[in-house]
């Protein structure tokens, strides 16, 4: 059955899931997913989306056109790949790059379930020692 998606809106939520989450880089784009568990706390503000999603694009990618036109892409490429092959109660930012804007759309698609297998094997270990360590350092001031 195919998950619905949900909205990423706030810049907290980005926060969050690349600071606690794991994250895929491809050529086409990186994908960064952040296991959210039951108790979700977007899901007061849309109870049906079973993930959410945010998209975003640095200006490193070009100006304005080519940021929106990377973004299309990203959004077309989850509206076919998320809901048949994400795991439910994730978040996820795709994140898009220069290469964003010339891969052929197949190879994309690819790029997109490559990194969602990646990180979905990563959801299922547990974090290691060290990345807990590094990211208890970082958060003390």
């Amino acid at each position: 059955m195919p998950l619905t998606i949900g909205r990423l809106r706030k810049r907290s939520e980005y926060l969050r899931v690349a600071s606690a989450g794991h994250k895929r880089a491809t050529k086409g784009l990186v994908l960064q997913a952040l296991d959210r568990g039951e108790d979700h706390p977007h899901a007061d503000t849309d109870p049906a989306a079973q993930i959410w999603l945010g998209i975003t694009a640095s200006r490193r990618v070009g100006g304005a056109v080519q940021r929106n036109r990377a973004k299309r892409r990203l959004r077309a490429a989850a509206a076919q790949i998320l809901p048949t092959q994400a795991t439910a109660n994730f978040d996820y930012v795709l994140i898009g790059r220069h290469a964003t804007l010339t891969r052929a759309f197949p190879a994309l698609l690819s790029d997109l379930e490559t990194a969602l297998r990646h990180v979905g094997q990563k959801a299922d270990k547990p974090k290691s020692v060290s990345e807990v360590t590094k990211q208890s350092n970082q958060e003390t001031p």
